[in-house]
């Protein structure tokens, strides 16, 4: 028996092929011998025998007796939870000697890439993930095209923003959706000003005292993440200028 996609799943939490083949035809077949998981998985005798013990050293496998004969048992599919499990205890105990690793690129300075609409997202999501209590997030933006972009996402991750303690203003491209959303300043924690009637964005900027997002609206959709301490001052002090101006 072969099923390529759970095979798949089996080698990303770590089991060769020869481990995934096995598994999945114990799993199959019960309670069974040796020479029933050989045949049913195509692979030798002599390998399953060693791909056995591998796998109950797994917790995956486990021999069960009946009189003379030993049948082996495939351990329910949960048990797969448990290595997830363990391999994210792993990756949480490395973590900082990864961090150690990643803080040494480039200094204090980072200019990131990201494409694609998916791309953008996780800035946004990190953006309110390392954002503190009490600091601000500043907004420039063309509400009407990311609502058009994001949808039910990014309606949810302003909810998610609203809930955080955080000074959130935003200077707005002056539109009938931008000017309806003002109306639900306080249910989202935020406060809107308009940008001057004229004014046409293709371009998204969020600033917050961690990183500066520059978001293309346009295809193809990119942003631009800057993490430096002058840029990122620059830009605040910049949006300061702005919002006194602003209506």
């Amino acid at each position: 028996m072969r099923n390529n996609n759970l095979i798949t799943i089996l080698n990303d939490l770590g089991l060769s092929e020869n481990e995934s083949q096995v598994y999945l035809s114990a799993l199959s077949l019960g309670p069974t011998t040796i020479q029933k998981i050989a045949r049913t998985a195509e692979i030798k005798r002599t390998t399953v025998y060693t791909v056995v013990e591998s796998l109950k050293k797994r917790g995956l496998v486990s021999i069960d007796v009946k009189g003379f004969k030993k049948l082996y048992v495939a351990e329910s599919p949960e048990k797969l939870d448990r290595i997830i499990e363990e391999r994210h205890q792993q990756l949480h105990k490395q973590l900082p000697e990864f961090m150690s690793l990643y803080n040494l690129q480039g200094g204090e300075s980072f200019i990131k890439y990201y494409e694609g609409k998916e791309g953008v997202k996780s800035v946004y999501e990190s953006m309110i993930r390392d954002i503190k209590p009490g600091e601000k997030y500043m907004v420039m933006a063309n509400a009407s095209k990311v609502f058009d972009l994001y949808g039910k996402w990014f309606y949810n991750f302003i909810e998610r923003r609203a809930k955080l303690n955080i000074n959130i203003r935003m200077l707005f491209q002056d539109d009938d959706l931008a000017r309806d959303h003002k109306k639900y300043e306080k249910n989202y924690n935020h406060t809107i000003k308009f940008l001057p009637k004229d004014t046409k964005l293709i371009t998204n900027l969020v600033v917050t005292p961690q990183r500066v997002l520059i978001h293309q609206l346009n295809q193809p959709i990119i942003g631009i993440v800057i993490e430096n301490k002058s840029v990122i001052q620059m830009h605040q002090q910049t949006f300061e200028l702005l919002w006194k101006t602003a209506k």
